[in-house]
């Protein structure tokens, strides 16, 4: 008998077949049985217990056939497929919870030609199909790749044992070869639906191959992405194996592990501490980085002292200012005698700080000899305007991370000089004296006084740039003074953008007086005496000037002075 069937591709193949017989259906799920092959199935529902009990009850013969979708409990014709495998039941048994186990073997190949109407069951008319003869040298050259193939995913699938590789390598068989072979590899149901559905060896055996070319391949990728996730996990654990171990050796010499107690005070501190939006979120960053590190880590040590810094800096913490005007000019005079030129500049911008609530930092320059009061006259600043005083001598600075910091690659990284005085100094508004500024030397580390430019410009020093911080840091609140010797070793950039203020050598008078009010007193208490036990007229004074003492300020007077109260 010959029949013509259009298979699933839409390809007419001429089917042979023997006979047709009646067989009761069993639908599967999620299996496709195929011929040779033995497999267990746990049955439940009603209809199929009723085909098998039929079954045993006759011949037991039975037509296994896959359904297309294993979800569906009670599946239509429709919804089954029609080819499937002819099969033997060896074994039936009832189990406790209703179900039934049934040991079947496929023994041939079949397709539906038509359902049976029956009330309890599906019964389907079926006819065997006889596959046909192959043989020659493409068959033998595609049997041994399947043997070698089949090796490879057996070293690779620890569910395939060796008995079973020694079992299919011993088939001679074509047809039984494929389908022995098949039914061990984990296929999707469609990909093996296609094998059960492939009538010629030759062909059957082709895309055999090809199957298990890919599962080789799928599995040898999934080998490597354990390999890689093992390592993976065998490396974090060690690391935390070693971390809880540290700690425990910690614990028993007394140390307490105060890490974590770090970390939230840490958080405490940035939550509270007022700083610019840029800085806030860089110390919430460093934060999260510190929280992954290991607290023995080199790199946690230096994140650490980078929050440290950030939170000790005084963004916007700043001394009140006096505006009282005639109090101000009352200290300056109480301190120095003369230099009217600079306290009456002072006292300028006191009174235009009175007026408007915000002005530019203004940035003077004292010029003078040696001993004429420059650093002296700025620490009265200071007292004088009710703010803190911080000096900074750049004599001899030849380097221009001094001034801008080092960048924390570099191992023992600091901010530069002017960050670290401000936080000693605990204020956003202190007058800084910058001392000696023309003494500044360049070489091959860079040209601080170029640094400086920024520093001294109020158009940009409201957004320094430290290399350590790397956050802009407002410097335009400050009351930058600088003093120098001479003018011509500055650079004429620099110079433009100071205010300079010349401080001329005093006159005889001007020494007479400031002997008088200011160095008797302060060398009798130096040197543990009284204004009482000592008695310098005018004459005396003038004596000491003219005749030992030739300079435009008066140290030297103020040595020779010392010298008369320690000889009384």
């Amino acid at each position: 008998m010959f029949g013509i069937n259009r298979n699933k591709d839409n390809k007419r193949d001429d089917i042979r077949s023997c006979s047709s017989i009646v067989l009761p259906l069993l639908p599967l799920r999620d299996i496709v049985v195929m011929p040779h092959m033995v497999a267990p199935l746990f049955v439940g529902r009603k209809r199929s217990i009723r085909a098998l009990e039929r079954a045993m009850g006759v011949n037991k013969q039975i037509f296994l056939a896959a359904q297309k979708q294993a979800n569906q409990d009670n599946p239509k014709e429709n919804d089954i497929y029609r080819w499937g495998s002819i099969a033997t039941i060896l074994q039936l048994l009832r189990l406790p919870d209703g179900t039934v186990k049934a040991l079947v073997e496929g023994k041939a190949r079949g397709i539906i030609d038509h359902y049976l109407p029956h009330p309890d069951f599906f019964q389907v008319e079926v006819q065997q199909l006889i596959e046909p003869e192959v043989s020659g040298p493409e068959v033998e050259a595609l049997r041994r790749s399947i043997y070698s193939s089949f090796e490879s995913y057996a070293k690779l699938n620890k569910k395939i044992t060796n008995d079973m590789v020694v079992a299919i390598t011993n088939i001679e068989d074509p047809s039984q070869l494929a389908d022995t072979v098949a039914s061990h590899l984990t296929l999707k149901l469609e990909d093996k639906q296609k094998l059960l559905e492939t009538l010629s060896p030759l062909k059957r055996l082709e895309k055999l191959l090809g199957y298990i070319n890919a599962e080789i391949e799928i599995i040898q990728v999934e080998q490597r992405i354990k390999n890689r996730v093992k390592k993976q996990m065998e490396k974090n654990q060690r690391e935390y194996y070693l971390n809880e171990q540290m700690r425990a050796i910690q614990k028993e010499m007394g140390e307490k592990d105060d890490f974590k107690r770090d970390l939230q005070d840490l958080e405490r501190r940035i939550k509270r501490k007022r700083m610019s939006r840029e800085a806030n979120a860089k110390a919430r960053n460093e934060l999260k980085k510190l929280k992954l590190m290991s607290p023995m880590s080199a790199e946690a040590t230096v994140v650490r002292n980078y929050i440290d810094w950030l939170l000790s800096l005084p963004w916007y913490e700043k001394s009140k200012s006096k505006i009282d005007i005639d109090e101000a000019a009352r200290i300056l005079d109480e301190d120095h005698y003369g230099l009217e030129k600079p306290k009456e500049r002072i006292l300028e911008y006191l009174a235009v700080q009175a007026l408007v609530k915000k002005i530019k930092g203004p940035i003077l320059c004292f010029v003078g000899p040696p001993g004429v009061g420059k650093t002296s006259l700025a620490r009265s600043i200071a007292r004088a305007t009710n703010r803190n005083f911080i000096r900074l001598s750049l004599g001899g600075v030849r380097d221009e991370a001094e001034i801008r910091g080092h960048r924390r690659t570099y191992i023992g990284a600091l901010p530069g000089k002017i960050i670290q005085m401000l936080r000693k100094a605990k204020t956003n508004n202190p007058v800084f004296c910058l001392d000696e500024v023309d003494k500044m030397s360049v070489d091959f580390r860079g040209d601080p006084s170029a640094a400086l430019l920024e520093v001294l410009d109020p158009e940009q020093n409201y957004a320094f740039n430290d290399h350590y911080l790397d956050v802009d840091y407002d410097l335009s609140e400050i009351f930058f003074i600088t003093t120098a010797n001479t003018l011509h070793s500055i650079p004429a950039p620099l110079q433009d953008r100071m205010e300079i203020i010349r401080l001329a050598g005093y006159t005889e008078f001007d020494k007479l007086n400031i002997a008088k009010q200011f160095l008797i007193k302060k060398q009798c208490e130096a040197n543990g005496i009284t204004l009482d036990n000592i008695e310098l007229p005018d004459d005396s004074i003038l004596f000491i000037i003219r005749r030992y003492t030739k300079e435009a300020g008066v140290r030297n007077l103020e040595r020779e002075i010392a010298s008369i109260c320690r000889k009384v």
